[in-house]
């Protein structure tokens, strides 16, 4: 593929805004014009508009519409260009027409095109040659830096390559990946990790900075924060319904019974830190960094059994939706705690990758402890959550009766008996889960699925990465590809990046966002194996 950023992905000013990497502004069409607006965290666009009805006209009073719009540059018919000068400062060049758009007040603005002028930002000077050539030039270098992908792939995992690096802005001090400019400007825990895995191809250092801004935000008691953003950390809540404030005080309490009184509940997110630690160590070994994350890896796995496991049987629960990240699925109808099998099979192969880390850094003996501790916390939860068909799902103490695919989850460990795991690979290939875009977020066929809404059946890519991984572990290589390429002909085939998908259509689920950055990260990484 080229990586000429004028042939790599045409924006469409709607899921594709114009925009650039380390920047809050984007620029999106509207029904009068163009619209500049800001990204900023818990805010809606329509409350950060810089600039709106920016429309072009010749010198007759002719509207130039938009010719095309790039990476580098938005070109409107006429010759005129917009182009980003620097994060912060919007340039118009052009000459013999002119501009005109309104201020958030509902001003007008007007200025006569004839040369290079500052449509927002700071005063200053430019030379329309010198910016496009300058934007041209960086958005050359990133594409040059994406992973080789098959022809095929190669349009889909440009736009993800983009969006990656217009998702990339200022955070706590260094550079950090949102999720998406629409509506998720922080940096949420576990989407650092999925972002580091595409991150690690291009730019290892910057895929470490993403696992650091966690690492370097633990609290005191060992947990990591759910997001770092530009006004601190989340790392509690009290943002429940007021029925699960109730269910809260009623159920949650320690091994000697103590129910402590509705109030902030600590949030975080999975725990996949030292996953995400390895696999960046596997792609540019860094003795140094691993010795420094690796205390701070030990204290978030230990928090888990030491704060998150409030009726002492040794297997951890979520406390609060959030720290699932599966804010809306359908295991929290039963209670405002739950224990799907992923936490306890992630919390198993964290500690094999601790044990990695250890060995990498010298420490056998500790190494060895963590891999006891990796087949005994696994044999916990076949014996305790294991029912004979499934694993089971409890919420406030009690079976769940909905079937997710995060049942199928124990797989990610590695060290299922191998009637176990294959009934898992059974069940996966069931009409309940399979079909041409697998997995459902909830079984097909359970009363509870919904192909629209969230985490209640559309598809994600995080999940279906995790399954095809946990496959693999488990020696089913064969359907591992199978899923692997079911899911990037669905993202291939279905118009952009988004948060998930609908499994029927393939295509977008109305409330999903786009330019989502684990989507774009993780097909990257999926496609970059051949």
């Amino acid at each position: 593929m080229s990586p000429d950023p004028n042939r790599a992905v045409e924006l469409d000013l709607d899921e594709r805004p114009f925009t650039e990497r380390g920047s809050r502004l984007l620029v999106t069409a509207g029904p009068d014009g163009l619209r500049v607006a800001r990204a900023e965290y818990e805010t809606r666009l329509a409350d950060t508009v810089e600039l709106t009805g920016l429309v072009l006209r010749d010198a007759a009073g002719h509207p130039l519409p938009v010719r095309s719009a790039t990476p580098a540059a938005v070109e409107f018919v006429g010759g005129a260009t917009l182009l980003f000068a620097d994060p912060a400062t919007l340039v118009l060049t052009g000459h013999g027409g002119h501009a005109s758009w309104r201020l958030p007040d509902g001003t007008g603005r007007a200025l006569a095109l004839d040369g290079c002028h500052v449509l927002h930002g700071p005063p200053g000077e430019w030379s329309a040659a010198a910016v496009r050539a300058a934007a041209e030039a960086r958005w050359a270098a990133w594409f040059a830096r994406m992973p080789a992908v098959r022809p095929d792939l190669a349009p889909a995992a440009a736009t993800a390559w983009w969006t990656l690096a217009v998702n990339l802005l200022p955070v706590a001090g260094r550079e950090g990946l949102v999720p998406s400019k629409y509506g998720y400007v922080g940096v949420w825990n576990w989407d650092a990790l999925f972002h580091a895995v595409a991150l690690r191809h291009a730019d290892p250092a910057l895929a470490r900075d993403q696992i650091l801004l966690f690492l370097n935000h633990q609290l005191p008691d060992g947990r990591l924060p759910d997001v770092v953003h530009e006004h601190g950390v989340l790392a509690d809540t009290t943002d429940l319904p007021r029925a699960d404030h109730a269910r809260l005080a009623e159920h949650v309490g320690s091994a000697n019974g103590a129910r402590p009184a509705a109030g902030p509940v600590p949030v975080t997110k999975p725990p996949l830190a030292a996953w995400a630690v390895w696999k960046v160590h596997l792609t540019d070994p860094d003795l140094p960094f691993l010795a420094a994350a690796y205390p701070r890896l030990v204290r978030a796995h230990r928090w888990w059994f030491a704060a998150s496991d409030p009726d002492g049987d040794g297997l951890p629960e979520y406390l609060h939706p959030y720290s699932s990240g599966l804010d809306d699925s359908p295991v929290w109808d039963y209670g405002p705690r739950a224990e799907p099998p992923d936490l306890n099979s992630y919390l198993v192969l964290e500690a094999d990758r601790l044990a990695d880390i250890a060995d990498a850094l010298g420490r056998p003996e500790e190494a060895a402890d963590w891999r006891t501790r990796a087949a005994a916390h696994a044999e916990l939860l076949v014996a305790r959550r294991w029912d004979g068909t499934r694993f089971t799902t409890l919420a406030a103490g009690a079976p769940v009766p909905v079937r997710t695919a995060l049942d199928l989850m124990p797989l990610f460990t590695g060290r299922l008996p191998a009637g176990i795991a294959a009934a898992l690979e059974n069940t996966l290939r069931s009409p309940a889960y399979w079909g041409e875009r697998p997995v459902p977020t909830v079984a097909f066929d359970d009363p509870a699925f919904d192909p629209e809404a969230m985490w209640r059946g559309p598809v994600w890519l995080n999940v279906n990465y995790l399954l095809i991984e946990g496959l693999r572990r488990s020696g089913f290589a064969d359907t591992a590809e199978d899923l692997r390429e079911r899911t990037l002909a669905m993202v291939r085939d279905g118009g952009g990046l988004y948060e998930y998908w609908n499994p029927l259509t393939g295509t977008r689920a109305r409330r999903a966002t786009s330019g989502f950055g684990w989507s774009a990260a993780l097909f990257v990484d999926l496609a970059a194996e051949g």
